[in-house]
């Protein structure tokens, strides 16, 4: 994923705005810093909205942070992956095509950054249950979505009868998060490239 581009000054802001601008600042902190180095000042600075402001919006810090992963994180996501393959009539095609999208789209961001839905599940999955709650929705929606597909494709005959779509959604979910943290702790983008194609050729195996 992508850093979300830099907020503009604005000399009049509404409060749906506002708390727009606070997001994407808070999304840019937290991909750069993690959740728990993110620092409320560097926010504000990128957004010129006060403290205060920011505290009408997020009572808290963990608030903002748990905003991010629902109104950002989860949004991208859906963009990305759930809303092509809800609306593809062929799911290996679909996954082959987003795959190859990643692949192509492979530059040093992702080394830097990696996902930061991975990261967050790295960082705070084990000491904020109400983050490991809001994360594996995300995650669980990944992986009924994709379940879905390969269900409508066994249906239209694209998908082999024998595949169990939902363990073969789980293992592509956490090949994808796998590829990516890989190759960020590698700092090699060939290593998360073929770790990619690599399962570009499992999803082919689940042709007829």
């Amino acid at each position: 994923m992508n850093a979300v581009q830099p907020i503009a000054t604005r000399k009049t802001r509404n409060p749906e705005q506002t708390r727009t601008d606070l997001l994407a600042a808070a999304y840019n902190e937290i991909l750069e810093s993690g959740f728990q180095a993110a620092s409320l000042d560097r926010i504000l600075a990128k957004t010129s909205v006060s403290k205060g402001a920011l505290y009408h919006h997020f009572g808290t810090k963990q608030e903002l942070g748990l905003a991010v992963v629902e109104d950002v994180i989860a949004p991208q996501l859906s963009e990305r992956w759930f809303t092509p393959l809800q609306q593809s009539s062929d799911p290996i095609a679909c996954l082959q095509q987003l795959l190859a999208e990643k692949i192509a789209a492979a530059d040093e961001r992702i080394l830097r950054y990696g996902c930061p839905l991975n990261n967050l599940i790295q960082e705070m999955s084990p000491l904020d249950e109400n983050f490991r709650q809001s994360l594996q929705r995300i995650l669980d929606q990944w992986v009924q979505v994709i379940a879905a597909a390969l269900r409508r494709g066994q249906a239209q005959q694209n998908v082999r009868s024998d595949v169990d779509p939902a363990e073969a959604a789980l293992f592509v979910v956490a090949a994808i998060e796998g590829c990516v943290g890989l190759g960020k702790n590698m700092q090699s983008l060939r290593s998360y490239q073929t770790c990619l194609g690599q399962l570009q050729q499992f999803i082919a195996s689940l042709a007829p």
